[in-house]
């Protein structure tokens, strides 16, 4: 498993919590928080070291699971007055999704006018709007994982990067079956399983290949 992908849910669990207790947007109880915050509580917290903050932090923003926002106010500095512009760092609905599973107000339900809950089993709608059944839960989740890597990844040609997306989603639909098709899913990671070799891909390939190994046989 990736190493840095403890510290990214440990922020990512911090920015959780900070929305939940939050008051207000910004502020000492704001749902929000300036870099400086991030940085000292995560470090309180966790024992997080600046690097590892800001590295895990970019991409998690990278991938929509943070957002930023800027803030500016008029200060005075001697006769005069300057702009200063503070950035505030948050916690997206994507990255609620992520930790609490999912909602029945996430925007776009792609199975609209399926009764999920008639269908007799232990189903949960994710933020995403794919649903899938709770015993794929941590090979969603790391589907989600690898595709993120794949769509982030420097050697790989935006042509590439589609094929290889798409591909990921198309497994995913397949945990929404109530039986998903082997067959399929084999035929999907027979390509995706070459990622291994890429540069940086390694780690997520083989998380979600240990997981996908039950539906492989």
């Amino acid at each position: 498993m990736n190493p840095n992908d403890n510290i990214r849910e440990q922020i990512l669990q911090y920015f959780y919590d900070r929305n939940a207790a939050a008051t207000s947007r910004t502020g000492k109880k704001g749902s929000a928080a300036k870099i400086s915050d991030v940085k000292r509580e995560l470090k309180q917290r966790h024992a997080l070291k600046q690097p590892q903050v800001m590295s895990n932090l970019t991409y998690l923003i990278d991938n929509g699971w943070v957002k930023t926002f800027d803030i500016t106010k008029t200060v005075n500095v001697g006769r005069g007055t300057v702009p200063s512009t503070t950035t505030f760092y948050e916690i997206t609905a994507r990255g609620i999704d992520r930790i609490e599973g999912g909602s029945q107000f996430e925007p776009r339900p792609r199975y609209a006018g399926i009764s999920i809950t008639a269908t007799g089993r232990n189903i949960i709608t994710l933020g995403d709007g794919n649903v899938l059944n709770t015993e794929y839960t941590d090979l969603h989740r790391a589907l989600d994982d690898l595709k993120a890597a794949i769509t982030s990844n420097s050697t790989l040609d935006e042509f590439q990067k589609l094929g290889c997306a798409v591909d990921v989603e198309s497994i995913k639909d397949q945990l929404a079956k109530p039986e998903p098709s082997r067959a399929v899913i084999k035929q999907l990671w027979s390509a995706l399983e070459n990622l291994a070799t890429v540069e940086g891909l390694a780690a997520a390939v083989g998380r979600a290949s240990e997981l996908l190994a039950p539906l492989l046989v």
